[in-house]
Parts: structure tokens; C-alpha cells; sequence
């Protein structure tokens, strides 16, 4: 098994691209169980400190690792923290590169339907309503319509509570 304790080479970015996106299962994705949190905090969770710290600013420089830091920001520290405030953490800055992605036209170049999915994921997690709102005609371009149903009922709890209530009651 690879370990990335202090490695922030931009080459291990491929090794989160593998990991999500072909050694994980989709199911993993969005289902919490304690023993795939411990595997992504054993095997990435110096990365996502990194990235979290701004050490890895290199990645936002191509797709593929800024995808990379993507995922460690908006998807990793959710798995790491889970239960805990710092799960979210890394939101505001995975929301900045996927504007960032956007702008460029790597998520429009990108093959992958999971891939432009996870890309898009920090508008979709974004507390303020209107970037929700943006989401939902992007998730229905690049990923899919149960994605997009997803940010729409995120939007409606927005307009509702102001906030994520699962996230304050923790």
C-alpha cells in the first residue's frame, strides 16, 4: 500500500486520481463507513493537511492535480474530520478551484462523467444559495440529473434554514 506521509510532489496527485476514481467504488463516495474513513485518513491524510495549509499550491497549476487537491479539499476532509467542524474545512478553497476549472475549460475537456461530477461537487456543497442555484444547470450539463436533484434540494434547505442543518447539529 502507498503511504504519502510527506510527499507534496504534484506526482501524487495520480495516486488520489487512483484511489477515488478507480480503486474506490462509487458507493464509497457518499455512504459513511468508519473503516473507509480510516483508509483515506491513513493514506491521505497528510495531503489533505497540506492542502489544507496552502503547501500544495503547485497542483492548481493543470487538471489533473488540481482535480487531485479538489478532492482532498471538498471530498477527503470529509471522510478525516468526519463529525467535526474541520470536515468542512476545506470547502471554500475547493469552491475557489472549481471555479478555477471552470474558467479554463477543464471540465468541459473532461472525458469522464465522475470526474466532472467531483469537479463540480464544491458549488454543490456550498452553504450560499446562489452558487447552489449556478450548480444545478452545470450538474445537469457535465454530470447528471440525479446530481443536479441533489444541489436542488440543497438549494431548497438553503432557502429555508439559511444553512446545512445536518452540519450544525454536530
Amino acid at each position: 500500500m502507498l503511504h504519502l506521509q510527506t510527499n507534496t510532489d504534484p506526482s501524487q496527485a495520480k495516486a488520489v486520481l487512483q484511489f477515488w476514481f478507480e480503486d474506490c467504488r462509487p458507493w464509497q463516495w457518499f455512504r459513511q463507513r468508519d473503516a473507509f474513513d480510516a483508509l483515506v485518513s491513513e493514506r491521505f491524510g497528510s495531503l489533505v493537511e497540506f492542502a489544507l495549509s496552502g503547501q500544495l499550491e503547485r497542483w492548481k497549476e493543470r487538471s489533473n492535480t488540481c482535480l487531485a487537491l479538489v478532492l482532498l479539499l471538498d471530498q477527503f476532509t470529509r471522510q478525516v474530520y468526519r463529525g467535526r467542524p474541520q470536515a468542512f474545512s476545506g470547502d471554500a478553497q475547493a469552491l475557489e478551484l472549481s471555479r478555477r476549472a471552470l474558467a479554463h475549460g477543464w471540465i468541459a475537456a473532461e472525458p469522464q462523467r465522475a470526474r466532472r461530477q467531483f469537479w463540480l461537487m464544491p458549488m454543490l456543497h456550498s452553504e450560499n444559495a446562489v452558487v447552489v442555484e449556478q450548480a444545478i444547470p452545470l450538474l445537469e450539463r457535465f454530470a447528471d440529473s440525479a446530481t443536479a436533484a441533489v444541489a436542488r434540494a440543497n438549494l431548497a434547505e438553503l432557502q429555508r434554514h439559511g444553512h446545512y442543518r445536518r452540519r450544525r447539529q454536530r
